[in-house]
């Protein structure tokens, strides 16, 4: 699997984007968390899933004007992003089930589990939360912990209220809606 790298700065942070041959992101992470992003994709496409090369390049212009409209205050502008990802069945399911939070709200491990049909399950939510490569695009950061605090962003929690915050700031300013 041939994979590009692209480097692009945002409001809230140099972002590391990684696409593939068709045009899907198949990972999105903060730059000062690089080294995350690579054991994400080894896990996903090295060891157990075959292998993959990444090189320089440029991600596809519909992925980063997604991204610019987001920044720019349009939340829902990342739902159209494609995205294909490794992972389990289990995990692709708690990824789909964080694409349908809205942007501007929060939903709870536990209320993430049951609506996923695993009502007894949020730790193994929050787990498949944390193996999530497609930050941002797919929303690991509206998971909150059950008393409400902000918990469990392998991304850091700074970035996690920063993202928050400007999602809150679209809808509030009825872009995101």
């Amino acid at each position: 699997m041939r994979l590009r790298l692209d480097r692009r700065a945002t409001p809230a942070s140099m972002l590391l984007l990684v696409t593939d041959e068709d045009g899907a992101l198949r990972a999105l992470e903060f730059a000062d968390h690089e080294t995350r992003m690579h054991r994400l994709l080894r896990r996903h496409y090295g060891d157990k899933g075959g292998d993959y090369a990444l090189t320089d390049g440029a991600a596809p212009a519909s992925i980063t004007k997604a991204l610019d409209a987001y920044f720019d205050g349009e939340a829902e502008a990342l739902e159209a992003i494609p995205v294909a990802t490794g992972g389990t069945a289990f995990q692709r399911e708690v990824w789909k089930g964080l694409r349908a939070i809205p942007a501007g709200t929060t939903m709870t491990y536990g209320a993430l589990a049951a609506k996923v049909g695993r009502p007894s399950a949020s730790r193994a939510v929050g787990a498949a939360n944390g193996a999530n490569p497609v930050a941002i695009v797919v929303p690991c950061h509206r998971v909150i912990g059950a008393s409400g605090a902000l918990t469990g962003y392998a991304s850091g929690l700074d970035h996690k209220r920063w993202l928050l915050d400007h999602e809150a700031r679209c809808v509030r300013a009825g872009l995101g809606v």
